[in-house]
């Protein structure tokens, strides 16, 4: 079976590349690592030699290439890892449901917080819109944790395709010093402690890069 490649941007700064990093380790598929610089006069053409989008991340897989983090997601759990979507039909729609909302909304907080895996900022970014964003996210946190949660500590249990989708989320909930009820903390301590994460956290801190402002 020819390797996977994956292409993703600076790890401090790409929320999408680290969903699609995040499920391809938690599914316990080897792939290669492609990191290409972001922000800078070189990056669109870079990524377009995998990629018609010329944005990260993209998937190959032999003569497959797949682009969008959540498409990656499920390409990834259909081919390689059934388990990362939960097998009780109610479970499985409504992760599919999150997922979607993360991957299309949340503007709000995209821009005013942006990933910086390296950096805190506390209390800066908040505003009325931004807090709306939090509550609505805490809001899925927690309804998750309730009805469905009961057997690990993720949204679902078990590690799914929707904690990839929050994981950036957490982080920068970090970044920005935002405070949480205590389901949403337990949740967050959660995803920051999973082996994965902490892989690319480390990675992240040992970036020298510095992007100002990158809203991703």
């Amino acid at each position: 079976m020819t390797k996977l490649k994956l292409v993703i941007g600076n790890k401090n700064y790409s929320s999408w590349s680290l969903r699609a990093w995040i499920a391809l380790k938690q599914a316990g598929v080897e792939f290669d690592e492609i990191r290409i610089l972001l922000d800078l006069p070189t990056t669109y053409e870079q990524i377009r030699h995998y990629s018609p989008t010329g944005r990260v991340p993209v998937l190959i897989d032999g003569d497959i290439t797949i682009w969008e983090s959540l498409a990656i997601c499920e390409y990834v759990t259909e081919t390689y890892a059934p388990q990362l979507l939960p097998t009780a039909r109610a479970a499985r729609a409504y992760a599919r449901s999150i997922t979607h909302e993360m991957y299309g909304g949340f503007h709000s907080l995209r821009q005013n917080m942006p990933m910086d895996c390296r950096g805190r900022y506390p209390g800066e970014g908040m505003t009325l819109e931004v807090q709306t964003d939090i509550n609505r996210i805490t809001s899925i946190w927690r309804n998750c944790r309730q009805k469905f949660g009961q057997d690990g500590d993720f949204l679902f249990g078990s590690f799914t395709i929707a904690d990839a989708m929050f994981a950036p989320v957490v982080s920068r909930f970090v970044t920005y010093g935002v405070k949480l009820d205590s389901v949403a903390q337990a949740y967050a301590d959660a995803i920051l402690a999973f082996p994965a994460m902490q892989e690319w956290l480390t990675a992240a801190s040992n970036e020298t890069e510095s992007i100002e402002h990158f809203p991703l």
